[in-house]
């Protein structure tokens, strides 16, 4: 049966330059290549998540802007069901400017988060009926009026949960209170932890069953009660680094919705997030991502 997957969060629109280095104070310079796509942790997520063949919904907030119709329009050329549940007329999602070094394929981000946007308290009515037959929820902890509630019922509806934790946010405390998996970034911090290894153990001692810690190409570590591990990564060529780490909790999902043992989803995901890597441009990498899912 297809996979199902709920991804809850930040959906954003993201101009993309690819420059030769980075300009000085004062300095134009021209891009080489420029690319419009839709971003946002849970919203790449979801992209990965269904070119990997799953049935993706993004749970999220767009409201009537044109912009948001930019971003709408785009996911769901990507084969994501879009829920929006922004209901005033004058909300619109973020815009982001990322420029991504040619030399290294590393990205600067300038852009707006959800921290920037008011968004009323969602009900526990309107987020129940997405959780109808999936398999897995993931929570970039973007929208906290939002994450909270579909992390909670999720939760009491026995559905494995999934948190992006890219850098802490006051709502993770909460959230983590639901995670069955968190999967952080070597720089995301729990409070009184100086360390990715630290924050690990903090997170177990918080009651999350198992914890991963990615830190780019370098290999990703595993935590699970006092069992721990190190998996390497395989070497790509790095010209586009814009959205890896989505692009491996996307995968991670599907991973783990398709029974992968631990160690297998994460090799699963850091392969995802390498051909993500060695791909130049938003969504050129889909068709390589959804060849690992090929029998």
């Amino acid at each position: 049966m297809t996979p199902k997957g709920l991804f809850v969060g930040l959906a954003t629109l993201d101009i993309v330059y690819r420059i030769e280095r980075l300009p000085h104070p004062n300095e134009k310079i021209t891009a080489h290549r420029q690319d419009l796509a839709a971003g946002g942790p849970a919203t790449n997520a979801a992209v990965t998540f269904a070119a990997l063949g799953g049935e993706a919904v993004l749970l999220t907030a767009l409201g009537p802007s044109p912009v948001a119709k930019v971003i709408r329009d785009e996911v769901e050329r990507a084969g994501v069901r879009v829920i929006d549940v922004a209901p005033s007329l004058s909300y619109a999602p973020p815009v982001s400017s990322v420029m991504v070094d040619e030399a290294t394929g590393e990205r600067a981000v300038v852009g707006g988060d959800a921290a920037g946007t008011r968004l009323d308290p969602v009900p526990d009515e309107v987020v129940r009926p997405q959780l109808v037959d999936v398999d897995v929820v993931l929570l970039d902890g973007h929208h906290p009026q939002l994450t909270t509630p579909a992390g909670r019922l999720a939760h009491r509806a026995d559905i494995p949960v999934v948190i992006d934790a890219g850098r802490w946010k006051p709502v993770m405390q909460e959230l983590i209170g639901c995670a069955d998996d968190v999967v952080a970034s070597a720089d995301f911090r729990v409070p009184g932890a100086n360390d990715p290894d630290q924050t690990a153990r903090l997170l177990s001692a918080m009651g999350v069953p198992v914890v991963v810690t990615t830190a780019g190409a370098d290999p990703v570590r595993w935590r699970r009660g006092d069992d721990c591990g190190v998996v390497d990564m395989a070497p790509v060529e790095v010209v586009d680094t814009l959205g890896a780490g989505d692009v491996f909790h996307g995968a991670y999902a599907h991973a783990l919705v398709a029974g992968f043992a631990l160690v297998d989803r994460i090799r699963f995901a850091g392969r995802a997030a390498g051909i993500r890597c060695s791909h130049i441009g938003p969504r050129s990498w889909l068709g390589a991502v959804a060849r690992l899912a090929d029998p």
